[in-house]
């Protein structure tokens, strides 16, 4: 057999900090209108903005940075990358009932087929991945997520 050859396609933008969560969502819900998920797969179009939303509201909050948000397509699996500038790896917390803040990690794991964080020399970066409609369960998500990707 011969070798597989896989294409991806990537979308990318950064967000600054003055209010750019809407436009973040709108801008990704365009490329996910390309796709055809909006029409075979309103469920995970809205798990992926808002996981979109979350990512890039933490990015804002607690990073105090623009968000640089990317989208990579592999016909399997979306990864959905944030980076911003801020130090350490973000945790899930354990937010009082009453909290306003602190869901945002715990939505993106319950959404996502896959999520990691990873440092790097300027920053951090989030990823989440999500399976095509009606790709098997057998598919790994990280197949979508480049190793070395920065943005940037």
């Amino acid at each position: 057999m011969g070798e597989a050859s896989m294409r991806a396609t990537g979308w990318a933008r950064s967000f600054p900090v003055a209010g750019e969560v809407r436009a973040a969502r709108q801008w990704c819900l365009g490329h996910l209108e390309s796709l055809g998920w909006t029409t075979t797969a309103p469920d995970t179009v809205d798990a992926v903005l808002l996981t979109v939303s979350e990512l890039v509201t933490n990015a804002h909050i607690h990073a105090h940075s623009s968000a640089q948000l990317v989208l990579v397509w592999d016909n399997r699996c979306l990864g959905v990358s944030v980076h911003d500038a801020g130090s350490g790896l973000p945790t899930p917390g354990t937010p009082d009932r009453s909290a306003v803040h602190g869901r945002g990690l715990r939505i993106v794991d319950a959404l996502a087929d896959d999520w990691e964080t990873r440092t790097q020399a300027d920053g951090k970066t989030v990823i989440a991945s999500f399976r095509a409609p009606g790709t098997p369960e057998d598919a790994t998500p990280e197949d979508a997520t480049p190793d070395d990707h920065e943005p940037g």
